[in-house]
């Protein structure tokens, strides 16, 4: 199958004089997402009321939609769960892999992770008694930092900031080579890149489905076990609906067999439909030609810049081997930059202190969409419309 990018725009409500380059931070509407959900919560919970739960398959979308996604990243049939957040799914990754390695005492990651998955670190951390250590290094420094005294390697595949990619292959058998555990986050992975979970050995990985994957803002994120590690593993938030036996409600906890251990609470239905409904798009398309296409319109847009835009640096690698689907330039007032673009319909975003980045998500975005964004970026800077007043004032999301 050779992916339609034509075709693949028409599932996106895309508003009319925008171009949308911010899909590596949401996604945006899937016009399917509209009937998916007329029909969840006029024909489902309407009329079905709590038999949904049974007779529409509610209960079934947390493994299902799990294998959907892990078609995209190189993951057995049943090694996903989806539900609750990227954030609690990486707790439960990374107390699982520290239970499985219980002699060592030290995690791993880097100056690139995104900060969210520190603070779980440090909270997991200072939950348990045994010790723990957070070792973060800089991104270059990791292979030689994992030696035998690390536990676990807790690492953002894709760099939020720059799009600067790890080697997951090379340093997961690094890990393992070392005793040590990984932990992947394919945040700014799982639908920009191609992913092979299964080829590169990872043992955990996390990720969330509101960005690359169009789920909608809030959408849940999701666990990847590895199929040889599944059913070793003692989930550190005990769900009931990772229970064995959810219905009986026991009073001790027994984990059920399989991935579904890692399922915590009720998951959002709402939220699980969407979700489901944007992963059609996925059905036509081929993630080899999604890489191929981003990596041409990334390179459109860093010719131009070099050519035309001398006042930014790019801050990511020109190596397209070692950057993910995303572009970021240096730029003192990057902020204002970026405000002044959206202002002319062109909408990125910035990242402190100076970063402005571009998501390159050829789903939706060709190359009229990156001439027309690069045109307009000449001439914020070589005006200097950015300086007037209404552009520096900073917003609560940036």
């Amino acid at each position: 199958m050779t992916t339609n990018f034509a075709l693949t725009r028409s599932f996106f409500h895309l508003p009319e004089g925008i171009v949308y380059l911010d899909g590596n931070s949401l996604g945006p509407l899937p016009k399917g997402a509209q009937a998916r959900l007329d029909r969840v919560l006029e024909r489902e919970w309407g009329e079905m009321l709590i038999n949904a739960w049974n007779d529409a398959g509610w209960m079934d979308y947390s493994v299902g939609i799990g294998n959907r996604i892990g078609r995209l990243i190189g993951a057995a049939e049943g090694s996903i769960v989806v539900g609750d957040t990227l954030s609690i799914k990486l707790y439960q990754a990374l107390a699982a892999a520290l239970d499985l390695n219980p002699k060592r005492r030290v995690i791993l990651s880097d100056t690139g992770n995104f900060p969210s998955d520190l603070y779980m670190a440090e909270g997991l951390i200072r939950a348990s008694n045994k010790n723990l250590e957070l070792k973060v290094v800089d991104p270059q420094q990791v292979a030689d930092a994992i030696d035998d005294s690390v536990a676990v390697v807790m690492l953002t595949e894709v760099d939020y900031r720059t799009g600067r990619r790890h080697a997951m292959t090379a340093l997961t058998e690094r890990a393992h080579d070392a005793g040590a555990i990984t932990v992947w986050d394919l945040a700014h992975s799982a639908g920009a890149i191609p992913v092979d979970l299964t080829g590169a050995k990872a043992d955990f990985a996390v990720g969330c489905t509101y960005k690359y994957l169009n789920g909608g803002p809030g959408a849940p994120g999701f666990i990847y076990v590895a199929p040889d590690l599944i059913d070793r593993v003692r989930p550190a938030l005990c769900g009931w609906l990772g229970h064995e036996s959810p219905f009986a409600f026991d009073l001790d906890y027994r984990p059920v067999t399989g991935i579904e251990r890692m399922r915590v609470g009720t998951p959002s239905i709402i939220a699980m439909a969407v979700l489901d409904a944007a992963l059609e798009v996925w059905d036509q398309v081929e993630m080899a030609d999604v890489r191929a296409k981003s990596l041409a319109l990334s390179q459109r847009f860093m010719d131009f810049v070099d050519r035309h835009c001398p006042q930014i640096s790019l801050a990511s690698p020109r190596d397209p081997a070692m950057r993910g689907s995303q572009l970021s330039f240096r730029f003192p007032a990057g902020y204002a930059v970026v405000q002044a673009l959206i202002a002319k319909g062109v909408i990125g975003d910035f990242r402190a202190p100076d970063l402005m980045r571009f998501g390159i998500t050829p789903l939706f975005i060709g190359e009229a969409e990156i001439d027309a964004a690069c045109q307009s970026l000449k001439e914020v800077l070589d005006r200097e419309i950015w300086r007037q007043p209404q552009f520096q004032q900073q917003k609560f999301v940036t």
